[in-house]
């Protein structure tokens, strides 16, 4: 029986300067921790098959599968406002899986050891992080939202060193690809005009095959890239999604959410809520998601400017008038989504004040975010809090007022609801426990359960009303990591 490698390499037939050939570092006692069944099914691989020893092989660096090119892909990128040249520090792409229905996703090996990007860092990965964006990106995909995702995990055997001796693992990782807008960054600054087109026009054959070939195509593709990335945002914003490093690397062509580092969902509903350690000025809070994607999409913008048109002045103009679009992109896919999230079918002109006084009372309140529209959902109240206040009686009688003006029956806008208001999220102290469990006494059934309650967010299940209780409060604000 044969495991279904598939594999192709367009990307490793672009110029060479995109990219350093490598191979990965092997490690020394690989073990299989993790193996996402169901996605390797959709890939067209034998799950079974993927378990075996030869497999565990590749999925930690020490053998290729046959059709493998495996390289290190150079990019640029703003950090925190600041340009710099990076790359795959860590991470390889073995090649492009072709699934059964034609498509095609990168298979890519993060924690594979140096590259020539690697900046002075070790190559490898800590279990933890690993873990941790295996369990995110899953809970991203049952939320409907566009994420890469993670195929499997494997310990290699040996340490990393941190602040302290970790674990060392690898993730298999799958993304429509991993081209970012630093890609297109560090051709611009160190390639040719003609370097841009070419990734321009594969990033167009590859992810908007639906633009023909035409002047305006690279017009296109950024209005294109806009309207994938306004969508992304808002549902983010919309499930309480913090990424925590929205640097120009981290912002996938694709549309897909990449890069999921210290990242986490927010409990409290705070628009200045940051989680990232290394954030301190919270230039990537919560409520500053939307115009940073904004920012970062004026550097693709900046990138293919030479493309846009031969006269610079106009190029900009045409750049700035699609980059000025996104705000509205934006706001009215987040305000449909608000208004699912409310049971509203239709719109009115006062929906927004409707939303906008919930999410005031809800700040003043410290209201949790994803439970207050749970229980919107099932129509019940907090015993304490917000829904005890006069201020929430007010504006629930607006919105039951509201509610009774469409013609859909309660059935009708409760279901519309439970479509669109998760029962669960990945709670930071139950993916910490979690982790913490697989990490200090290799006990991976918190991750399994975990794992299993995420897959289907919107079921409402009683087994998932253990997964919604809120953490034991405390004195000192949750804080993720980079993990690098």
């Amino acid at each position: 029986m044969t495991t279904g490698w598939n594999l192709d390499n367009s990307y490793a037939r672009l110029p060479g300067k995109f990219f350093t050939r490598l191979n990965p570092t092997p490690v020394r006692t690989p073990k299989l921790i993790l193996l996402n069944d169901a996605l390797a099914d959709s890939l067209g691989f034998n799950a079974a098959e993927l378990k075996s020893a030869d497999n565990v092989a590749v999925f930690a660096g020490n053998r290729l599968p046959e059709g493998a090119a495996p390289l290190a892909q150079a990019y640029a990128a703003h950090q925190f406002g600041h340009f710099t040249m990076l790359g795959d520090g860590r991470a390889l792409l073995l090649g492009e899986q072709i699934t059964p229905q034609g498509e095609r996703v990168d298979i890519q090996l993060k924690g594979s050891g140096r590259t020539p990007y690697s900046r002075g860092g070790d190559g490898r990965a800590a279990l933890g992080p690993m873990l941790r964006e295996y369990i995110i990106s899953e809970a991203m995909h049952g939320l409907g939202i566009p994420t890469t995702r993670s195929l499997a995990v494997v310990t290699t055997g040996e340490a990393v060193i941190r602040q302290t001796e970790l674990p060392g693992a690898i993730l298999t990782r799958v993304a429509a690809s991993h081209i970012r807008v630093g890609t297109f960054q560090y051709v611009a600054n160190w390639g040719t005009v003609e370097d841009i087109k070419t990734l321009a026009d594969y990033t167009l054959q590859r992810h908007y095959p639906d633009i023909e070939p035409s002047p305006d195509c690279y017009l296109e593709l950024l209005k294109a890239v806009v309207r994938r990335q306004a969508a992304l945002i808002a549902k983010w914003q919309l499930t309480g999604f913090i990424h925590g490093v929205m640097n120009t690397d981290n912002m996938a062509i694709s549309g897909e959410t990449i890069d999921y580092g210290p990242c986490a969902f927010m409990d409290v509903y705070d628009p200045s809520t940051v989680f990232s350690s290394i954030d301190r000025q919270g230039r990537y809070a919560y409520a500053n998601q939307p115009p940073i994607a904004a920012w970062n999409l004026a550097r693709l913008a900046d990138a293919l400017l030479p493309l846009l048109h031969s006269n610079e002045a106009q190029a900009l103009r045409l750049a700035e008038d699609v980059i000025s679009g996104f705000q509205k992109l934006y706001q009215s896919t987040w305000l449909a989504g608000m208004r699912a999230k409310l049971g509203l079918f239709n719109e009115e002109a006062a929906d927004e004040t409707l939303v906008a006084n919930l999410l005031t009372m809800m700040e003043k309140y410290r209201a949790d975010y994803t439970n207050t529209f749970r229980l919107l959902t099932l129509g019940m109240h907090e015993d304490a809090g917000m829904m005890q206040t006069t201020d929430f009686a007010h504006w629930r009688d607006s919105w039951r007022a509201r509610l009774g003006r469409q013609q859909q029956a309660e059935d009708k806008w409760r279901q519309l609801m439970k479509d669109n208001n998760p029962a669960v999220i990945p709670r930071n102290h139950r993916v910490e426990e979690a982790l913490a469990s697989a990490v200090e006494y290799a006990d991976y059934r918190g991750i399994n359960r975990l794992l299993a309650v995420l897959a289907k967010p919107y079921a409402y299940t009683p087994e998932q009303a253990e997964y919604a209780a809120l953490p034991v409060p405390s004195t000192v604000p949750y804080q993720t990591f980079c993990g690098t």
